[in-house]
């Protein structure tokens, strides 16, 4: 759950930044250099051609697949409605990695879900 929310994230103020005219590199380094710093800028970036060996940069081929984020997702939601857990991020997370799914991107990696906030040309 917690690696699906930070994926998105990431993905949301990298999208974020780059329309506003900001280099995805630039911004990414700027990230691991900051409070924003977290795994998915510094070992699994998502955008396309910022890490040579993440999935991005390999059109979201390989590593752990969109339709499985949503499948633990969906259980970490039915585990926090089983026991009265506050889940306000976990189900936000859950709903975009659906429409991703949705979208067609079921087998490609997760990091996929920049495609949910930056078109990718």
């Amino acid at each position: 759950m917690l690696l699906g929310i930070l994926m998105a994230g990431t993905a949301e103020a990298l999208s974020l930044g780059v329309k506003n005219g900001l280099d995805p590199k630039v911004l990414s380094d700027i990230i691991s250099k900051s409070s924003g710093r977290n795994w998915a800028t510094e070992l699994y970036n998502p955008w396309p051609g910022v890490m040579e060996n993440a999935p991005a940069s390999r059109n979201y081929a390989g590593g752990f697949m969109s339709e499985l984020m949503l499948k633990d997702l969906g259980l970490a939601e039915e585990t926090a409605m089983q026991s009265h857990a506050a889940n306000p991020l976990g189900a936000l997370a859950r709903n975009l990695y659906e429409e991703h799914v949705q979208q067609g991107n079921g087998k490609l990696d997760f990091s996929s879900i920049l495609k949910h906030f930056h078109a990718l040309d």
